[in-house]
């Protein structure tokens, strides 16, 4: 088992000025593990759901190289359920309904293949479902790369900073950094975040990128200029997948390593946003994505040569 990813599978009803996608397969730990997939041959899901989610899509997981030995069904019971609404921007949206259903019952309990993945992925869920997953690792894991948001910060903020200790990358978005950190200037965020016991932190700018922060060296990733942006719904968790995937596949956890794998999250993220749900990730081939990556690598690389006084 190369990888491990907990976090929730779910459906989503998603409004956007371009449409409307109805009760559409999304989860943080689906995007994560379909994104990872790309780079890796096997890995973990650790999740629940009812016995309501489409057999199809699990075929589909499985297909891809996703173990679903540490996804719970609960029968009789309803998946994890979420609505929301865009703003035209598509940088904001209002969240019409959430039904945790079988989310309540996630009481993760790894099988043994599981607890020796080198490789965690922590999506975002009560701190407390992401310590006890943790707890179960045989060894200590050679990366583990942990998302959380706002909403933990307001409820369980001491338990967050005792794993977000444990972790090596932490994901959030600026807003989250600065919720977090206290500090308003995203630099000085990042080095009292870095204090609490990560090596790296990403901060996820939404279309406009992505910052990697480690120690004194920062490292910027413009988002991709898309044409037309259908639904950003799991676009950060793709990234994440993305991110996570290439690490464990070039086991390679350096400064400029990590640069790449945020290109390659960024890369990969950009797909999702095409279309409604996690459509466009089912059809995207790997020459689509080196495209991508290539497109990435022309919009960041330039020459300049300095004016001599």
């Amino acid at each position: 088992m190369q990888l491990i990813t907990v976090g929730t599978v779910a459906f989503d009803r998603i409004e956007t000025p371009f449409g409307v996608a109805e009760k559409t397969v999304g989860g943080a730990a689906t995007y994560i593990s379909l994104a990872a997939s790309v780079f890796l041959d096997k890995m973990g899901l650790v999740s629940v759901v009812g016995d309501d989610f489409p057999q199809e899509v699990m075929k589909e997981m499985r297909e891809r190289g996703v173990d679903l030995a540490g996804l719970e069904v609960l029968k009789g019971k309803e998946s994890f359920f979420w609505a929301g609404r865009y703003h035209y921007d598509m940088n904001t949206r209002d969240t019409l309904e959430t039904r945790l259903n079988v989310l309540l019952d996630l009481d993760p309990n790894l099988p043994e293949e599981y607890r020796q993945a080198p490789y965690v992925m922590l999506g975002n869920l009560d701190p407390g479902v992401q310590e006890k997953v943790l707890d179960q690792m045989n060894d200590r894991p050679a990366l583990v790369v942990m998302d959380t948001m706002n909403f933990w910060m307001d409820s369980a903020m001491p338990k967050l900073k005792e794993v977000i200790a444990r972790v090596d990358v932490l994901t959030i978005n600026d807003a989250e950094a600065r919720q977090l950190s206290g500090e308003h200037s995203l630099v000085k965020a990042a080095a009292k975040i870095l204090a609490m016991g990560p090596k790296y932190l990403v901060v996820k700018k939404g279309e406009h990128g992505a910052l990697l922060f480690n120690n004194d060296r920062i490292f910027f990733a413009p988002a991709l200029p898309l044409e037309e942006v259908v639904d950003p719904t799991g676009a950060g968790d793709t990234f994440a997948g993305g991110f996570i995937g290439y690490l464990a596949r070039t086991k390679d956890h350096s400064f400029e390593n990590m640069k790449r794998a945020i290109i390659v999250g960024s890369a990969l993220a950009s797909f999702t946003c095409e279309k409604f749900g996690i459509e466009r990730l089912l059809e995207v081939s790997r020459e689509d994505i080196d495209a991508r990556i290539q497109q990435f690598i022309e919009l960041v690389d330039f020459d300049i040569e300095l004016v001599k006084a």
